[in-house]
């Protein structure tokens, strides 16, 4: 077994950064819209109109196509353009492009969903929550750098206490390709809470952020949350 300067085995470090990686790239901010869609899908398909996930295939694959694949294929041009270094983006100068692609297309998104009767406030909440949250992270970079990825986890949290606040029920099914199994809101908030968690020290692990780029992340994702749940709601 081949060991660092520190004592620290390397393969227990080549194995850390693999799941760093992993868990960063699952639970990259451009998903999270799509995430919450399918949860509340999953929680209450009824609040959209429908009884079950496959019935409301034409908006997962409009919120998919807005905020992950047409700005995912946007950034993805911008490095051959020479635009961006690398697609880490690791210098904030080079995230404000991809920011505010990205904020036109949540915008364009969450003025689609506000006048739909079938669309749940709580998922208009999420969106709104989720541009405000872009758009106050854009601001932030400007002068320092804050961690998407924890402004995202953070958004899903508040989300899932929102959804607790609002759930006519404690349990709900849980969907899979292959198996459905009963899961309450205590276990998803819990679940939530541990992936916030795994994601920010992952972020830290990489070297992405330092930890008060992380807890600025978290704080805005909380805050936009409510914020945008308020705006709606009166």
């Amino acid at each position: 077994m081949r060991i660092r300067g520190d004592g620290v085995p390397l393969n227990l470090i080549v194995m850390l950064r693999f799941l760093a990686h992993f868990f960063s790239i699952i639970c990259h901010p451009i998903f999270i819209l799509t995430y919450m869609l399918l949860l509340l899908l999953m929680i209450n398909p009824y609040e959209f109109g429908v009884n079950s996930i496959g019935q409301n295939k034409f908006l997962i694959l409009m919120v998919f196509s807005s905020t992950v694949f047409i700005p995912g294929a946007a950034i993805l041009m911008m490095r051959p353009l020479g635009l961006i270094e690398s697609l880490r983006l690791e210098d904030r100068q080079e995230r404000i492009g991809p920011y505010i692609i990205t904020g036109i297309f949540y915008l364009w998104i969450f003025r689609n969903l506000l006048g739909q009767t079938n669309i749940p406030v709580l998922f208009k909440s999420f969106v709104l929550g989720a541009t405000i949250g872009l758009f106050l992270a854009f601001f932030i970079n400007l002068f320092s750098k804050i961690s998407m990825h924890t402004v995202g986890m953070g958004g899903l949290l508040a989300m899932t206490l929102l959804v607790m606040g609002q759930a006519s029920s404690s349990h709900f099914w849980f969907q899979l390709p292959f198996a459905q199994f009963e899961m309450s809101l205590t276990s998803l908030l819990m679940t939530v809470i541990l992936l916030s968690g795994i994601v920010g020290t992952a972020r830290l692990l990489l070297r992405a952020h330092d930890p008060q780029e992380i807890y600025g992340g978290y704080l805005v994702g909380l805050l936009t949350q409510f914020i945008a749940f308020q705006i709606l709601v009166n």
